[in-house]
């Protein structure tokens, strides 16, 4: 069983960063331009404005699956500093400051950075050539035919 499921970590992997990229960008997107019913932003205002940037930017990124490690070091960054700048001051834990979707992405989008893309993502396609096999992320691994990262020795 434990086999099996490990054989299908890079397609759970490309499934939730999709997810997670899908609701971050919608997220900045509601924020830049009030779409989804969100109240938007005055252009520039700090730190509002240049934190939905990050959050639409990055969540495209992280979606598609290009530049997935970094876009998603920033996009955890941006949400750590909106948990304790703008929803920590209020109260100590998230469930009394409102701060649960900033806590959430932080970690997800941290998550991402340790894991990588996963399936489905333009990285890959990048990398191989539009292949399969190859490099599979930018630490200089190589993918396993059970789709788990093993370090190159050469």
């Amino acid at each position: 069983m434990s086999g099996r499921l490990d054989s299908t970590r890079p397609y759970a992997i490309g499934l939730f960063r999709i997810v997670v990229g899908l609701l971050f960008a919608c997220h900045g997107a509601s924020t830049l331009f009030g779409a989804f019913g969100g109240p938007s932003q005055p252009a520039g205002a700090w730190p509002g404005w240049y934190a939905a940037l990050i959050q639409l930017a990055a969540g495209v990124l992280v979606f598609v699956g290009l530049c997935t490690r970094p876009a998603a070091f920033v996009a955890s960054g941006s949400m750590a500093f909106a948990y304790f700048k703008v929803h920590q001051p209020h109260a100590l834990l998230p469930i009394q400051n409102g701060g649960e979707p900033a806590a959430m992405f932080c970690w997800a989008l941290l998550l991402l950075v340790f894991t990588g893309s996963g399936a489905f993502a333009v990285d890959r396609l990048l990398r191989t050539g539009g292949g399969r096999g190859g490099r599979a992320d930018q630490a200089g691994e190589q993918a396993s035919p059970a789709g788990e990262q093993e370090p190159v020795t050469a």
